[in-house]
């Protein structure tokens, strides 16, 4: 008899565990953030500063677990396995979210499917750089030189389908020239490559090379927007050479499928406020990157017609994943 009230009290106390944990107020203990990029691209930057700002206002620290290779999909597998509890979310741009699925056959996850879009953050301006031993100096240079000497001209970038890979394919496919690319494991490592002189050309976001131009150890060729950023007035648009041309990388923050909604708006409406905060308007202000929220809904729209949108790119360019 004794064995047996044994048995139930232990019974009724484990019964009771999970209902215990349900009471507790989210969040109750450190939340990991995945980057799938190596530290020092943009997409850690924006990860890092998104990680403070959310810790700040969530009153628990945020820390950043960088997890790169296979531009982005081994971080965002990690993502997809993780528990939907609010303790893992990641900072993924746009490589591993819509270009990937285009470019690989079996990739294991899907976007819709195996995450939750919880908040759109940034877009990142994009420039058009040279190492200083190139021989152009203007965007009208670099394409004649490139058909004048075929295949010569190579370019670091952060892994086949990342942005700084198809920026300077889509620059190459509509200026009618062959550049040579040379992946690396993220836009850190590519970004030394170009400086070290290992490699001629990179299309990097203008956050990450501007202080790399300013300082005379790159060439600032072209910007990747519509029109001449008002804070670079003596870089030129790439339009202005290949009109229409126009193309910049985002990074938002995603959970796990099954993430409780009220988490997911909870991380929403708090990046919504950093995104507001002085400190955060001023860091972008001075590296050029662009607030650009949308909340879970929106971004999850976004995100399909970006999906459709490159495709149909990647299938016109021919790109494979590797």
């Amino acid at each position: 008899m004794r064995n047996f009230a044994t048995r139930i009290a232990t019974a009724i106390a484990i019964l009771c565990l999970p209902a215990v944990a349900a009471g507790q107020a989210w969040p109750s203990k450190p939340i990991k953030m995945i980057v799938p990029f190596p530290a020092g691209g943009g997409t850690d930057f924006i990860g890092r500063l998104a990680a403070k700002q959310l810790g700040d206002r969530l009153g628990q620290t945020v820390f950043v677990d960088n997890r790169g290779g296979a531009n982005g999909a081994i971080g965002a597998q990690a993502l997809m396995q993780s528990p939907p509890d609010g303790y893992t979310i990641a900072a993924i741009s746009d490589g591993p979210t819509v270009i990937n699925p285009a470019l690989y056959e079996k990739l294991a996850y899907h976007p819709l499917r195996d995450f939750v879009p919880v908040a759109m953050m940034i877009k990142f301006p994009s420039m058009l750089t040279a190492n200083p031993s190139v021989p152009a100096r203007t965007v009208a240079e670099l394409i004649a030189l490139a058909k004048e000497k075929p295949g010569t001209l190579n370019y670091s970038s952060g892994g086949t389908g990342n942005f700084s890979h198809l920026g300077l394919e889509l620059f190459a496919y509509q200026a009618g020239i062959k550049l040579v690319h040379v992946p690396y494991r993220g836009v850190g490592p590519a970004t030394t490559a170009v400086l070290a002189g290992d490699v001629q050309l990179m299309y990097n976001n203008v956050a990450t090379a501007l202080e790399y131009v300013k300082a005379g150890k790159l060439i600032g060729l072209a910007v990747g927007e519509p029109k001449r950023l008002p804070a670079l007035p003596d870089i030129p648009a790439i339009a202005e050479t290949l009109p229409g041309f126009d193309f910049a990388a985002w990074v938002g923050i995603f959970a796990p499928a099954k993430t409780p909604p009220e988490i997911v708006a909870r991380i929403s409406r708090e990046t919504a406020a950093f995104l507001k905060d002085p400190e955060a308007m001023k860091i972008f202000s001075e590296q050029q990157i662009v607030a650009s929220y949308r909340d879970s809904d929106e971004f999850a729209k976004y995100i399909r017609s970006e999906l459709d949108k490159w495709a149909g790119v990647i299938k016109t360019l021919g790109i494979k994943g590797e």
